[in-house]
């Protein structure tokens, strides 16, 4: 027992370790590049007048380190379940070479968008929003430390993701690892507060399928629209963009010959 608890212990240590230092890393480097350093050159792409107080800062500080430490713990269970063959498909594209893997993780963050779309709406049913996803929206205005400020119901639901697909999809471990990186990465930038997604000239993104900040940061507004995390597919293809969200975007976004916001109609 004593051996176990210790092979617990180090696990769910080695955890968190790698989670805290993903998320402080890229919500401290956000905060520090976007608010702080380049705040006067970047002043007409923040999305909103308003900056979030120190307080709403530390707040969603503390509660992403309690999503971390769920994230950590159901780590632990999928250590021991893969230790008991729970993922033979992980174990067998570990085997099928460089292409598969750059495959496998594209594939796993376009199944991500899906699940986080369906599961982000039935957070929102008003029988579960109080008590799975009202911490996460108590950030009215978010900021870089609002990507993990959870519920530990939403915690819980972001994690399972990445317990159940390696079950039922083949792939290899060191995906999952970048698959973590990546939705911090994005997570951190959806919730920055600035618009970097350059426009072309006539005011849409320049890649228009992919979420932009001012697009998360309009569900942070109006809760009604706007679920998708990476993509703006399912928005689109379900009737969830926010009517606004071209207009929002092109009155903040950066755009060659642009000398001063200018809104343009949302189609």
């Amino acid at each position: 027992m004593h051996i176990f608890l210790a092979d617990v212990t180090d696990i769910w240590l080695r955890n968190i370790t790698v989670d805290m230092r993903r998320y402080v890393i890229f919500a401290v480097a956000v905060w520090l590049v976007l608010w702080v350093a380049l705040r006067g050159a970047l002043a007409a792409r923040k999305i909103r007048e308003a900056t979030p107080e120190r307080r709403q800062l530390i707040t969603e500080f503390l509660y992403s380190v309690r999503s971390i430490a769920v994230f950590s713990t159901v780590g632990v269970g999928i250590t021991f379940m893969a230790r008991a063959g729970a993922y033979p498909l992980a174990g067998l594209a570990e085997g099928w070479g460089p292409v598969w893997f750059w495959a496998a993780l594209a594939i796993m963050v376009v199944a991500h968008d899906a699940y986080f779309y369906w599961t982000h709406r039935l957070m929102h049913d008003p029988r579960l929003f109080r008590r799975v996803h009202l911490r996460h929206h108590r950030s009215h205005n978010p900021s870089p430390f609002t990507a993990y400020s959870f519920d530990l119901g939403e915690a819980m639901l972001m994690v399972a993701f990445v317990a159940i697909w390696p079950m039922i999809f083949p792939t290899p471990w060191g995906v999952t690892g970048l698959f973590m990186l990546h939705q911090i990465g994005r997570n951190t930038l959806q919730h920055c507060g600035y618009e970097l997604m350059p426009a072309r000239a006539d005011g849409r993104p320049w890649l228009d399928w992919i979420a932009t900040t001012t697009h998360h940061d309009l569900h942070h507004a109006q809760a009604g629209y706007n679920y998708a995390a990476w993509f703006t597919w399912w928005d689109r293809w379900m009737g969830t963009e926010h009517p606004e969200y071209r207009a929002r975007y092109a009155a903040v976004a950066w755009r060659p010959g642009r000398t001063a916001p200018t809104i343009v109609a949302a189609e």
